[in-house]
């Protein structure tokens, strides 16, 4: 089988927030962007794959589809991945691994799968397989139809290679990404969160605004590859889309160490110079001077993830209040997994949206209107 120049590239996100993925690759440029379970396809080659990678915040790793076959059973599994031209694709000298899975398949176990694949591979070019090799091979056989993707991205893509201190129970930066896109957020207005923990919505708030890349300071799995072309990535990744954000954004919370840990990943992140932190509970913050009103955010703690939801109701209770009376204007939106304690803060929700999978709860975004 041909090695092909053009392919689908998949873009994995939480599952329920893949329309606000696709609306973001669209407004990158990506062409022929389509909502599938679990995430958003393109069309493209490399160029688009190390784009895409340096490019989207809200996806959480880039697969490149190379090779779909029919295989019903092993033999035929392993006979058609020998035929596909790996050696125009991986490195004879690097080794790679395979992870497969299967569904509503003739060939069901996943584990002989992958082994019949990976010496596919090995008979085909030569590299050696390893469990624990960086280069990993993806296969999904699903109605008797073998798709072998590459991992493109490594590490996961919240990974932005800036963050180092983070608080309990934090919330990832392609999520934190993709709830200020759903609130409508592009960068054009401050954003507040009243309980930064680690600071994840100010950063990515302030990386918005600033246009910064989110893929600026780490590595990549495609660095790896045969196709893998240093001096054009370099061109991209050096190409200078930094602006001067027009406002600020500012982060509170009412643990001191909280405050350390925001203003040391925002200045790792680059994004010091216009984000401000402060150690205050809720019930003491107001709107920051000189500013318009804009987006107040945060992920508050839910009963069943750090404390008692009796003890939380008045927190949630006291933050709605605070919005209430002191910031007219202002947009509020919270992420927690439970309905009575968003609804504690008596804020005028707008109809709620589907909840997402996070941490091994369910969690929803919570948001109003400019308050009166």
């Amino acid at each position: 089988m041909t090695y092909p120049s053009e392919f689908d590239i998949f873009l994995a996100t939480t599952p329920g927030l893949e329309p606000v993925l696709c609306n973001e690759v669209r407004l990158k440029g990506f062409k022929q962007a389509r909502i599938v379970p679990g995430g958003v396809t393109i069309k493209g080659g490399w160029p688009e794959v190390w784009r895409a990678n340096l490019w989207i915040r809200g996806t959480s790793k880039i697969l490149a589809r190379v090779l779909s076959f029919p295989a019903r059973h092993l033999s035929q599994l392993e006979r058609r991945a020998q035929t596909f031209e790996w050696g125009k694709l991986l490195p004879a000298d690097k080794p790679f691994r395979v992870e497969a899975t299967c569904a509503r398949s003739r060939i069901y176990h996943a584990g002989a799968a992958s082994e019949r694949i990976a010496r596919a591979i090995t008979a085909s070019m030569g590299a050696p397989g390893a469990e624990t090799a960086e280069i990993t091979v993806k296969a999904r056989i699903e109605d008797d139809i073998c798709t072998i993707s590459i991992d493109t991205s490594g590490e996961l893509l919240h990974r932005r290679g800036s963050k180092e201190a983070v608080n309990r129970a934090p919330l990832r930066e392609t999520l934190a990404s993709l709830f200020l896109m759903q609130c409508g957020y592009t960068g054009a207005e401050p954003v507040f969160d009243p309980m930064c923990g680690s600071g994840t919505f100010i950063t990515e708030a302030a990386e918005i605004a600033a246009r910064l890349n989110p893929g600026r300071a780490r590595h990549f799995a495609f660095e790896q590859l045969v196709p893998f072309d240093k001096e054009a990535w370099e061109k991209m990744r050096a190409v200078k889309s930094a602006r001067l954000p027009s406002c600020r954004f500012y982060g509170s919370d009412r643990d001191a160490g909280a405050i350390v840990m925001s203003e040391a990943n925002a200045k790792r992140a680059g994004v010091d110079s216009y984000t401000a932190f402060a150690c205050q509970p809720v019930s003491e913050i107001s709107p920051p001077e000189g500013e318009a009103p804009g987006l107040v955010i945060c992920n508050p703690p839910y009963g069943t993830r750090l404390g008692d939801k009796t003890q939380l109701a008045a927190l949630y209770r006291a933050f709605g209040n605070t919005m209430k009376a002191r910031f007219s204007g202002w947009r509020v939106a919270i992420i927690t997994s439970e309905s009575s304690l968003a609804h504690a803060t008596t804020l005028p929700f707008l109809p709620v949206t589907a909840p997402v999978p996070h941490g091994g709860l369910r969690i929803s975004l919570y948001q109003t209107r400019p308050l009166p």
